[in-house]
């Protein structure tokens, strides 16, 4: 099987040091495997997402050392590779997964949601919904329908448990309905959500290998149980350590560490970030200045940490 990865970052910011730690384990994993690496852009969103931070990204990735054979700006078989423009691509998967019976209009709000979840009678499972429209009366869904209201769409999963291997963390067994309940596919504003475009978009483009954050490892049993839906290929998941701020948070702008840009602007050799983030991931025994292609030969995947990386006001780059 030809290993097909990808990369595929928001551009709603400045590329950080948690991105590119994200995207340089995404490159190693397919080059170590010559495979093929796709760039796609997860504009999803028009209020968060900025055309600027597109070119700005290729920028970064390119100064790192990290290439792709597909992506925006270079012509492939799967393409468009930037989600605002595969709509329809989701909205025909919608429409399969609706004459199915697997997603139902959903009428609450997120407070409505909230306050039932968090009710004093709850028994605490963690569940993000409670399942609350998948039981509403076909009359009643229709006179909601007819009156005009807001809704988004959820997909119905199974109540049965569901068993993956991440190849860093391990075997996982969840069960949906019974711990975090019906998911959003599309949102109320027209939105597609997430778990649905990633999904849809790693189907079509036969990714076989997706490697990103921890934070993403919850999402993955909910992308399970859309690929068995859609009798689709399930791709092999890493997920690998989150780079936090010293307050503890996950790495975003707001904690104001130098970017990508501006560490490339202030002179640092794009060697000395790839040695930084090769040996936060275990695959150097200390911070070495070494470029991406020659840390292909050090990847592998059981030397992945999982223990989080913490920044702190001592680490220095160079």
């Amino acid at each position: 099987m030809k290993v097909r990865g990808r990369f595929a970052p928001s551009p709603s910011g400045e590329m950080h040091l948690g991105n590119a730690f994200t995207a340089l384990l995404a490159w190693l994993q397919v080059r170590s495997s010559n495979g093929t690496m796709v760039l796609r852009i997860e504009d999803l969103d028009p209020q968060r997402s900025r055309s600027e931070y597109v070119s700005l990204l290729m920028q970064d990735l390119r100064w790192l050392g990290l290439d792709w054979d597909e992506g925006p700006d270079i012509s492939g078989p799967f393409g468009p590779y930037e989600q605002s423009q595969r709509w329809d691509l989701y909205e025909d998967t919608l429409n399969w997964l609706k004459i199915k019976g697997l997603v139902y209009p959903c009428f609450c709000s997120r407070s409505e949601v909230q306050n039932v979840v968090s009710a004093p009678h709850d028994t605490g499972s963690g569940r993000e919904y409670p399942g609350t429209c998948r039981h509403l009366p076909p009359a009643l869904r229709e006179r909601y329908l007819e009156e005009g209201r807001r809704y988004c769409l959820r997909f119905r999963v199974p109540d049965r448990e569901l068993r993956f291997t991440d190849l860093n963390f391990g075997s996982q067994i969840i069960n949906l309905e019974q711990e975090q309940g019906d998911f959003i596919v599309r949102r109320s504003d027209g939105v597609h959500a997430y778990q649905l475009a990633v999904v849809v978009d790693d189907a079509l483009m036969d990714i076989t290998h997706v490697v990103r954050g921890a934070d993403l490892l919850w999402s993955t049993p909910k992308q399970i149980a859309l690929y068995e839906a859609l009798k689709r290929p399930v791709p092999a998941f890493v997920h690998i350590p989150l780079v936090y701020g010293e307050d503890g948070r996950r790495l975003s702008k707001r904690h104001q560490v130098p970017g990508i840009k501006t560490l490339r602007e202030q002179g640092i050799k794009p060697e000395q970030v790839v040695g930084l983030l090769g040996y936060w991931a275990g695959l150097l025994p200390k911070p070495l200045a070494i470029l991406a292609r020659d840390l292909i030969q050090e990847f592998d995947l059981n030397k992945l940490a999982v223990q989080p990386v913490r920044l702190d006001s001592s680490m220095k780059i160079g």
